[in-house]
């Protein structure tokens, strides 16, 4: 009877998982789902006994079905979430009354003082006028300001920010916002993100103003959890002290470990990221670790997989208990169980299996960029590499055994003999040298590196073109050198995780006796951080590339399909499949699809970057500038980089792979944070500028530039050139400007753009008095970039009626302390006829300028 061949399980997920992925991307009631579903049900009863090769197809249309129908009944099933706008104003405070389920670290604040991010559930939240007892996740960063640590100091007191532990009760004055995504195609979900973590709320308190509150809110097994996680932390910290602690610890058991951005960048570019994260490898590693001690032990294999599925679950426990860490610990329980009843026909049954539990428990996890990484990455071991190895590597491998017995050659396969009568030859030859035993040793070590590594380099291979699209897709990276890159990391996480893991066990019994292991770790991260540092110097090493187009997706996953296939071919479909995988790999790199631009126009976007200014502009001949990249301000306490994860990702939706030139108006955090990002994912030929700033900001970013062969091309008062079809003018600042620090407003470069008959004025963070100079420029335009956000301090009526623009648009953030743009101000435009957008409330906009006429479009996310 057909039942799907040998792999059945893994054939009727992936139907399921077609349904849910139809179910989301064509609507259908939930009645037509459940009619197809019982008609393909009946089919497959009719036809089961008989015609079972009928049958089974029947049964994957009704599973398909089921798939669809089963997210609009989850999706039905989910309460509606409380308004909690009223509570979330981004300005004025709101008193929090809730307790800590999931704790933070301490650690120095870049702008000065110490911060921590801990999690709460409310229990109250109250305004002057409301309040409300709702349960809601909220993230939190708490803050003491440099003034208050060194007052703390000074009278040997305690520091007033401390960790705050799971199940305390807090009252605070907080500054509350809602979650928003940023107004742009191809931005992070961050609402999503957050929400999958159970996060409705962000916000900042002071902790002075955090009081502890009696009582206990939580657990039994919460709080054994956080006890534990805070006990290994201790002894990580006491084992390796400073950055190599907190690498340890992001490795070991994950959570808010800190480290350079330089680091993570250097994980990122290389592709062994999932290394530096609790992610699938590392419960991987440390589990075949775990098995493998307790198999040379005299348990027995059924011992032995009880006693590791027992500890990675209690490695889980204690871990940064994520969903992807879930989903690698259920995968890998399901594979140890199906590999002790099945054996060869474990792989692809056991994924089927864990797949199909993990969606049942919510069918929306099929759509988040981990659990497809972490499937797609099993899929292309156990379906594709393992197939290959065995008719490649493994029997090589088995040939290795036993080399003095010919008779044991001939229960291996032609090949595998002949390799072995080659290696007594070479043995033959040495032995006259060395002696035979010592010549044995040898050949077979030698021999038996060669195959492992060949072994994790056929693997790695196949990883990587398998994981080409949903790297391209959601992270814009190829990293082509991922392949040595793993082939070195891996084995290194083999040796490190495994004493690692011992070191803190035996911490606990004696510094001493952890000494060994922990000095083996660190010799172990020294060489894995410095292999990573290494590769990731070379711009060879991090390809990023915009979002492929669907015929480019279909045709990868159509490789990866017909891959998955051919590999328990002959040899020759077998090679096929693979050179057709590779192929697909590299046209995903190779043939990217032209920029999204609109010829013989000159075009203007305001990106959305919250409080910042960013703006794109394409001149007629298709050149492309940047001018200001967002960024966090100087008062903000989060490493976001809005380079990388706003603007670079706008750039890509777009199909943008370089820049000719990018600009900045002048050196302050919200305009120049995220352009260190933009150089190197887009590689610039210019830098404009207006002042040489003193700033640590600026001097960071002349070094990338340096780094990347950036020219820089420094513009003031005067100047005037021709850049890609159109006309610049350059009004501010004046030749004769002192720069400083902090850099000031009235420092930015201001451009004044014409294409024909039609112009754009671009006024950075000018003040009044830079707008009285500019009053003096002949400075009217069609479009003006409002100055300062909307400050009271600039959009003056005399100079409004002086640049008589048509259009005008603000870069704002949504509930920006600030208040900006001011209702002042935008009544000033609003009595003046001016057609303005806001970027906090439409998201990116569009100005197109033709030479004659301007057209104004947001646009579409």
């Amino acid at each position: 009877m057909y039942c799907g061949g040998k792999e059945p399980v893994f054939i009727v997920a992936v139907a399921f998982a077609s349904g849910i992925a139809t179910a989301k991307y064509v609507w259908r009631s939930p009645c037509c789902w459940l009619i197809a579903c019982s008609i393909a049900c009946f089919g497959t009863l009719l036809f089961w006994r008989r015609h079972s090769q009928i049958a089974f197809p029947f049964l994957l249309l009704a599973t398909t079905a089921l798939g669809a129908f089963y997210l609009q009944a989850y999706d039905a099933a989910q309460m509606t979430p409380p308004d909690l706008h009223a509570f979330a104003p981004g300005e004025g405070e709101v008193i929090v009354t809730g307790h800590v389920i999931r704790e933070g670290l301490v650690r120095d604040s870049p702008y000065g003082g110490k911060q921590e991010s801990v999690d709460i559930e409310s229990e109250e939240l109250k305004t002057a006028d409301r309040s409300s007892n709702a349960k809601v996740g909220i993230r939190l960063t708490l803050y003491s300001r440099e003034s208050e640590e060194a007052a703390a100091e000074a009278s040997g007191s305690e520091s007033p920010l401390r960790v705050y532990t799971y199940g305390e009760r807090l009252r605070l004055a907080a500054k509350l916002r809602m979650p928003r995504n940023y107004g742009n195609p191809g931005a992070l979900d961050l609402v999503g993100y957050l929400s999958s973590q159970g996060i409705r709320l962000t916000g900042s308190a002071r902790a002075s103003q955090v009081e502890v509150l009696p009582g206990f809110e939580g657990t039994t097994v919460g709080l054994w959890r956080a006890r534990a996680r805070r006990s290994i932390l201790a002894h990580i910290q006491a084992l390796w002290p400073g950055e190599q602690g907190a690498l340890m610890q992001a490795m070991l058991i994950g959570g808010r470990a800190f480290f350079g951005r330089d680091v993570k960048t250097d994980f990122q570019r290389t592709g062994t990221y999932h290394i530096l994260v609790v992610s699938g490898i590392n419960v991987g590693i440390l589990a075949f670790a775990v098995f493998w001690a307790l198999r040379k032990l005299p348990f027995g294999e059924t011992a032995a997989t009880v006693l590791t599925i027992l500890l990675s679950w209690g490695y889980a426990f204690v871990a940064d208990l994520g969903s992807p860490i879930i989903r690698a610990t259920i995968a890998l329980n399901i594979y140890l169980v199906t590999r002790l009843l099945f054996r060869d026909r474990a792989g692809l049954n056991a994924l089927g299996i864990a797949a199909l539990g993990i969606l049942l428990v919510n069918p929306r996890t099929l759509f988040e960029a981990s659990f497809q990484l972490t499937f797609l990455s099993v899929i292309a071991v156990a379906g594709i590499a393992v197939p290959v190895l065995r008719r490649t590597v493994y029997p090589l491998q088995s040939g290795l055994r036993n080399l003095d017995s010919a008779a044991f050659d001939y229960s291996l396969p032609t090949r595998a003999a002949q390799f072995r009568s080659d290696l007594r030859l070479v043995r033959g030859q040495l032995a006259e040298l060395v002696g035979k035993r010592a010549a044995t040793f040898s050949v077979v070590r030698i021999a038996a590196f060669s195959l492992g590594a060949a072994e994790l380099m056929i693997g790695s291979a196949i990883i990587q073109f398998a994981l080409t699209l949903p790297m391209a897709w959601y992270f814009h990276r190829v990293t082509t050198l991922s392949l040595p890159a793993n082939a070195l990391v891996i084995p290194l996480a083999g040796v490190l995780m495994p004493a690692a893991v011992l070191a803190v066990a035996l911490s606990y019994l004696s510094a001493w006796l952890a000494w060994i292991p922990a000095l083996i770790s660190v010799y172990s991260l020294d060489l894995l951080t410095g292999t990573v540092r290494v590769i990731g110097h070379f711009r060879l090493s991090d390809v990023r590339v915009p979002t492929p187009s669907l015929p480019i997706c279909f045709m990868a996953a159509a490789a990866l399909c017909l891959a998955l296939v051919l590999a328990r071919r002959r040899p020759a479909l077998m090679w096929t499949g693979l050179a057709v995988l590779c192929a697909a790999a590299f046209a995903l790199v190779l043939f990217p699809r032209r920029p999204d631009i609109k010829p013989g126009v000159l075009e203007i976007t305001a990106i959305d970057v919250g409080q910042g200014d960013s703006l794109l502009i394409v001149t007629p001949q298709g050149k492309l500038l940047l001018l200001d990249s967002g960024g966090l301000g100087a008062t903000s306490r989060s490493d976001f980089d809005v380079g990388e994860e706003v603007v670079s990702p706008y750039l890509w939706s777009r199909d943008i792979r370089r820049l000719d030139a990018v600009a900045i108006s002048h050196a302050h955090a919200d305009h120049i944070g995220g352009m260190r990002s933009i150089i190197a994912n887009f590689r610039p030929q210019e830098l404009w500028y207006g002042v040489e700033s003193p700033t640590r900001d600026f001097a960071a970013l002349k070094s990338t530039a340096a780094a990347f062969g950036v020219v820089l091309k420094p513009h003031h008062a005067g100047d005037e050139f021709e850049f890609g079809g159109v006309h610049f003018r350059v009004l501010n600042p004046q030749p004769d400007w002192h720069a400083s620090d902090p850099a000031q407003d009235d420092e930015s470069l201001v451009l004044h753009i014409e294409n024909g008959g039609t112009s754009a004025l671009l006024v950075g963070d000018s003040h009044r008095r830079i707008e009285k100079l500019l009053m003096e420029e002949n400075p009217q335009a069609d479009l003006l970039k409002i100055p300062h956000h909307g400050s009271l301090t600039s959009s003056t009526p005399e100079f409004l009626t002086t640049v008589h623009p048509r259009y005008a648009v603000v870069s704002s953030g949504f509930y920006n302390p600030f208040r900006h743009p001011r209702p002042e101000v935008m009544a000033r435009y609003a009595a003046s006829h001016i057609t303005t957008y806001r970027t906090d409330l439409a998201g990116a906009v569009s100005f197109y300028l033709d030479g004659k006429t301007v057209t104004a479009r947001p646009v579409p996310r």
